[in-house]
């Protein structure tokens, strides 16, 4: 296992190096500019959007708007907000949560064009079904010749969109919050891994089973009670600790530039630590939340990318910011020598002696379970890519056996082995979205410039029955 650990972090830092922070960072800068800020300028339209003002029953796609990006953000809002982000800021120091902002604020530009683009170019898998995702994107798009590139996406998919990182936290909460505290484990922490494993294999295998529209009625249920829930444990912690908040923004502000604390001055380390989490958090240029919105009710791409640009500012810009306040907040970044949801844990207990941790928990479970469900919609899409349509129910085996793995290894290995698929994801991903860009500004266009007559139409006669 340590040999194996050792291969997947050589692999991971090698892939998260400056080529790769510039096509991701630079990608969405020029998402940003060359849109002249859209995602910004039309909040308020994707609102609407989301809330189903536009929804047609009879548009093409499995699920509509809300459970789109429910389903999106049950995957993303998700272990990397409450664990990625105590990971970051074990390594880098508070001021990496600077650039994990500033990697959310260009992802939201990110996210609008890659997902706008996953409904534009559609595909059908072997059995007929309309699909998205950057592999449709990238055949339907680029063309047939650009097939390899496409291939190569599904490939790191099938691995990037594993289960096992959410296996491995929600078993280490559970296991040292939980169990051992009150005198239920084993005593072998391998043995009490185990039998979590295999009990969230279990309840994964109940949901995943019965594809993509139940993954998405349950993310639909899930994922704003607990972004509520989460935030209100982490507002109490604001409200307890109110004094230091000031000095916790300073912080994060003036160690984003020296990152002195941890790094040693080492800025260029510290902004790929943060793109690294964000991206892990977010996934804005991944493509898993492409797959996801490609199967949105719709067939009018912008209105899905509109939706689709909540994502980031939702899991990062609000959620991974709270947890990032929990922990420095008190303090806990510089006294918990742990690392992942154990720091988090021990930063929720310091604000609520003896209930901290086990609202956490909570939390945690509804955080990794939605995730552990919808990842797995995206293998499967993957899969079905690679192989055939009617052979994609065999990669959910895969998949919760994968649980099992996550549940016993390492987290140094966990995450190294996501991180290196991350990146391998992101490089077709960006590659497609950049060069199929004119072609989202020119929908763009197209699509404001019909609502703009929409607008002065619905004055004059009560509502069109379709835009």
């Amino acid at each position: 296992m340590e040999v194996l650990e050792k291969i997947f972090v050589a692999f991971s830092d090698a892939a998260w190096g400056m080529p790769l922070l510039i096509l991701l960072m630079g990608g969405g800068f020029y998402f940003m500019f060359y849109s002249g800020f859209l995602p910004f300028r039309y909040l308020r339209h994707a609102i609407n959007v989301l809330r189903g003002k536009y929804d047609d029953p009879n548009d093409p796609g499995d699920i509509n708007h809300f459970e789109a990006l429910s389903a999106a953000l049950a995957a993303t809002v998700g272990m990397g907000n409450i664990s990625g982000v105590a990971v970051a800021i074990a390594i880098g120091g508070p001021g990496v949560l600077f650039w994990m902002w500033v990697s959310a604020f260009v992802g939201m530009a990110t996210k609008f064009f890659t997902c706008s683009l996953s409904v534009m170019y559609r595909g059908y898998d072997s059995k007929g079904h309309l699909e998205g995702g950057p592999m449709y994107v990238i055949t339907e798009g680029l063309g047939k010749k650009w097939k390899p590139l496409a291939s190569f996406f599904a490939i790191a998919g099938l691995f990037g969109t594993l289960p096992i990182f959410q296996a491995n936290q929600l078993t280490q909460v559970i296991r040292e919050v939980v169990l051992e505290p009150n005198g239920l484990s084993s005593g072998d922490a391998f043995y009490t891994n185990l039998t979590i494993g295999l009990a969230l294999v279990l309840i994964t295998s109940l949901v995943i089973f019965g594809g993509i529209k139940r993954i998405g009625h349950v993310a639909g249920k899930m994922v704003p009670g607990m972004v509520v829930l989460y935030m209100l444990a982490v507002f109490y912690i604001m409200f307890a600790y109110y004094t230091n908040i000031p000095d916790a923004f300073a912080l994060i502000f003036t160690d984003a530039f020296t990152a002195e604390s941890v790094l040693g001055g080492a800025v260029g380390a510290i902004i790929i630590a943060g793109a690294r989490r964000a991206a892990f958090s977010n996934e804005a240029g991944i493509g898993t939340a492409s797959m996801m919105h490609g199967a949105a009710k719709t067939d009018e791409p912008i209105r899905e990318g509109l939706v689709a640009m909540l994502g980031p500012f939702i899991d990062t810009i609000v959620v991974c910011t709270l947890t990032g306040l929990a922990i420095i907040l008190t303090g806990t970044w510089q006294t918990s020598g742990a690392s992942g949801v154990t720091m988090t844990a021990t930063a929720f207990n310091n604000a609520m002696p003896g209930i901290g941790s086990y609202v956490l928990v909570l939390c945690v479970m509804i955080f990794a379970f939605t995730s552990l469900f919808s990842y797995s919609y995206y293998g499967t899409k993957c899969f079905s890519f690679l192989f055939g349509a009617k052979y994609k129910h065999l990669y959910n085996y895969f998949y919760v056996t994968t649980i099992v793995f996550g549940a016993t290894a390492t987290i140094t290995a966990v995450i190294a082995l996501i991180d290196g698929m991350y990146a391998m994801m992101a490089i077709p991903t960006m590659v497609s979205a950049l060069l199929l860009s004119p072609k989202v500004k020119a929908a763009a266009k197209d699509y404001f410039k019909r609502m703009r007559e929409f607008r002065v139409e619905s004055e004059f006669k009560e509502k069109p029955e379709k835009v």
